[in-house]
């Protein structure tokens, strides 16, 4: 049975699903729906197809443990988003409100601060399980001496 959140994030969900269809059916803006499904569906393909495997391939074999994972997974994201207006910064083809911002000073910048707030969650989780930057040796397990040989 599923529990009333689950299900009220369920009806949510399939509202807006429903809301999208209804916009991309009747918006007067868009004269190819088919197309806009065409493009949808190859953006899904491409993202589960491609992009969440190499993602978790790349985690599983660079990365140890979820902070970095998850600040690996945020950085792919937001350079994924913000690499087109990086590499055609100063691009304006005469119009300099096209590109107006420091994209490359700004696409830094969030890596830095997530990379900031991965690091502090990473020392909270030390700090909160006792495993500080200084580790303890294991206690030694002491083994009894061999019985004397008196023969």
């Amino acid at each position: 049975m599923a529990s009333p959140l689950r299900a009220a994030l369920l009806t949510a969900g399939l509202a807006m699903i429903g809301f999208g269809t209804y916009g991309l059916l009747n918006d007067a803006y868009i004269t190819a729906p088919a197309d806009v499904l065409v493009w949808a569906f190859g953006a899904l393909l491409l993202h589960d197809g491609l992009w969440v495997p190499l993602l978790c391939l790349a985690g599983a074999y660079l990365a140890r443990g979820p902070v970095l994972r998850g600040w690996l997974t945020v950085t792919a994201a937001v350079t994924a988003v913000g690499l087109p207006a990086v590499l055609r910064a100063g691009d304006d083809h005469g119009n300099p409100s096209l590109l107006p911002l420091p994209y490359l000073r700004n696409w830094l910048l969030v890596l830095a601060a997530t990379a900031l707030v991965a690091l502090a969650v990473r020392l909270v989780r030390r700090w909160r399980h006792g495993t500080g930057p200084v580790r303890r040796p294991a206690a030694r397990e002491e083994r009894p001496a061999p019985p004397e040989d008196r023969s």
